[in-house]
């Protein structure tokens, strides 16, 4: 009997889904270093780190434990609920309510539920581009209508008001806020975030801040939450996060959403018929990520440190290269667009798009880098450097090696 079924079987909304650009490129790199390739990636956006052990050592303990074997409350365990009310009042001087906190199975489940309890079909959802590759799809899945708020190099990748007042119109339901920024690290200062809020206070719409990258912020800027910072935003904020950057807790899948009552409540709702509740054993070694010490964290935040600066040092030997400073997250954005058209490498090849040249760097040069285009932004390759500093500089050699013998 067949097993292929026809485009007209899937439906329409999951058949409109582009896959994970980011995901993709991790997957093809890890197939061929399986297969005995000496690939290097920069494509991944996870620590390499291993979680911390205090972590580790409560999940342990938490498997040992029967009442972890059964189901719990489908918004998080309570303690954890209280754990992430009190850790975003020390770390973002917020005060809210464990009510208002949702447990979900990583920061991307998050999205997910902010997008369904906020739009309806027709909604526009403003994102400032260069994004993240989820945050359309996501949008699109709930009926929701993602408008691109375009940035460029020279502003920073930072959108300005009258770039969101451009995109504005009646249907605008929600704005998607990300500081530090996946993929060009950018960092926005306090009072540049208080002029989004109150630009959205007036307009009446709401932000989902992504802090996911809260604690990884370099040199003398500072995190702040908008719904901190921007009161007139009166309440229509949702805040998304999780341990998954902080902590190197990509695979424990624990993120969580943070709201009004009202909108927790719904999320909740729906939560309960979707997955139910998160792993029990996530939950209890994230209760000990946040109410434990914070060593590991500052020392992670330093090793980026140094292999940012590496990153950019090499980048900056290569003529033809420009890169805006991330002082955010793990990640580079430059932008590589006048090698594109250039013979290159071996096989002599003239790549005409980010998407060839990140081929072309996969299979000549056994490096994995994402294409721009993935972002929504061609021209422009991004680099993560959560990656150990001997295979930092073994593939930005690699990637030097390539640039510089390109030919017209």
């Amino acid at each position: 009997m067949s097993t292929n079924l026809s485009s007209s079987v899937i439906a329409r909304r999951l058949a409109q889904l582009s896959p994970s650009a980011t995901l993709a490129i991790d997957e093809k790199a890890k197939a061929l270093a399986e297969a005995g390739e000496p690939v290097i990636s920069f494509g991944a956006g996870q620590p390499d780190f291993p979680t911390p052990s205090h972590i580790v050592a409560a999940a342990v303990e938490a498997c040992g434990n029967s009442a972890n074997h059964g189901y719990s409350a489908s918004g998080g365990l309570a303690v954890l609920r209280e754990a992430v009310a009190i850790k975003t009042f020390r770390d973002s001087s917020l005060e809210i309510g464990p009510k208002q906190v949702l447990i979900t199975n990583g920061a991307k489940h998050a999205i997910y539920n902010t997008f369904a309890s906020l739009l309806n079909e027709g909604d526009q959802v403003l994102i400032p581009s260069p994004y993240w590759t989820t945050y359309p799809e996501a949008a699109r899945l709930v009926g929701g209508v993602p408008v691109e708020v375009p940035t460029t190099q020279e502003s920073g990748f930072k959108v300005s008001i009258d770039q969101l007042e451009a995109c504005y119109s009646p249907a605008t339901k929600l704005l998607v806020f990300v500081s530090p920024s996946n993929p060009t690290g950018v960092v926005y200062s306090g009072e540049e975030i208080r002029e989004i809020g109150r630009w959205a206070g007036e307009k009446g719409i709401w932000v989902l801040s992504d802090e996911i990258y809260e604690h990884l912020i370099y040199g003398d800027n500072t995190h702040h939450s908008i719904a901190a910072v921007a009161p007139e935003l009166n309440d229509r904020w949702v805040i998304v996060s999780g341990v998954s950057k902080s902590y190197a807790m990509t695979g424990w899948r624990l993120g969580w959403m943070i709201s009004t009552e009202e909108v927790i409540g719904a999320a909740t709702n729906m939560q309960s018929h979707t997955t139910s509740n998160v792993s029990n054993i996530s939950q209890r070694a994230a209760i000990a990520a946040l109410t434990g010490h914070q060593h590991a964290v500052g020392e992670m935040r330093a090793a980026f440190d140094t292999r940012r600066k590496l990153m950019l040092a090499i980048l900056g030997d290569i003529p033809g290269i420009t890169c805006v400073e991330p002082f955010g997250a793990f990640y580079t954005f430059p932008n590589v667009e006048s090698f594109l058209g250039k013979q290159m490498g071996a096989q002599k090849v003239r790549p005409k798009s980010t998407m060839e040249l990140a081929d072309l760097l996969l299979e000549e040069c056994k490096v994995a880098v994402v294409p721009g285009e993935a972002f929504a932004a061609p021209g422009f390759l991004r680099l993560s450097y959560a990656l150990a500093d001997e295979d930092l500089y073994e593939g930005m050699s690699r990637i030097k090696d390539l640039f510089l013998g390109a030919v017209d």
